[in-house]
């Protein structure tokens, strides 16, 4: 069997001493392997497995995808408590141990850099989701009650039809307040936040929720102001949540959203 390195994350040598447990094959165990300041998590793979024509299938696989992938966040999160961490994307190799470090040695400067930059903070996700039918109702509800002595001096007939034209116009007020919501929260947040970024919005379908998604965002938090940035999502639940939209908070995550790339590419 043809053996690869398997990189995990990279943190600081001086905070992680050790580690153990197995890599992302249950079976191969973890080791450090360090450059100057920085240690890279890595444990051996058999190459087939992650390279080659079967690659690409198993990768869509999720059977076998799954419980690497859950194996590789654990080792992560298990680095996130002790040091600062570049987390690597899942299935990222290299063919020694030499072409690894020639790889830390190239980008050694980013990588600090980086490390130095995501000290004491933590990745938070935040998700907005729309109750659409409710949002529009709600949107309906004020139009109508702005217009009210206007709509009260027409005759049933005109009345109907004034309302028809406000209630198909309310998509497109819909996604004007959506805008305006979007910068106001994202102005409060970002007051808190080191780092932000917008993620890819999924389907109903993909998420299995009955809202629609709406944002899907990721911040970079100081754990020191962590409660304020939790106090700003309340307070705007507070405020939206009668229109239909909820933000979610998950976290902390590693800082897998800010992570530079570094040109890693499996095979390398």
């Amino acid at each position: 069997m043809t053996t690869a390195v398997y990189l995990l994350c990279l943190a600081r040598s001086d905070l992680l001493p050790a580690i153990e447990g197995t890599g992302v094959d249950g079976q191969n165990p973890l080791f450090l392997h360090r450059f100057l300041d920085v240690t890279a998590v890595v444990s051996m793979v058999s190459l087939e497995e992650f390279s080659g024509p079967l690659a690409e299938s198993r990768m869509q696989d999720l059977s076998w995808v799954g419980p690497r992938a859950c194996r590789h966040e654990e080792v992560v999160e298990q680095v996130v408590r002790l040091s600062p961490v570049l987390p690597a994307r899942f299935g990222t190799i290299f063919h020694s141990l030499e072409s690894l470090e020639m790889r830390l040695k190239k980008h050694h400067g980013a990588i600090s850099k980086f490390l130095d930059q995501v000290a004491d903070k933590e990745e938070w996700a935040v998700k907005g989701l729309l109750d659409r039918a409710k949002a529009k109702e709600e949107l309906f509800s004020i139009t109508l009650a702005k217009e009210e002595g206007h709509l009260a001096s027409l005759s049933p007939g005109m009345r109907y039809f004034q309302e028809q034209r406000m209630r198909a116009g309310v998509e497109k007020e819909l996604n004007s307040w959506l805008k305006e919501v979007y910068k106001e929260l994202a102005s409060v947040l970002i007051h808190y936040a080191s780092g932000f970024c917008e993620r890819r919005v999924f389907s109903r379908e993909a998420t299995g929720n009955e809202r629609d998604m709406v944002l899907n965002w990721a911040f970079l938090v100081p754990r020191g102001v962590l409660a304020d940035f939790r106090a700003g999502i309340d307070r705007a639940n507070t405020e939206h949540a009668r229109h239909g939209l909820v933000l979610g908070l998950t976290g902390p995550w590693p800082p897998y959203s800010f992570s530079p790339s570094l040109e890693m590419d499996p095979g390398e």
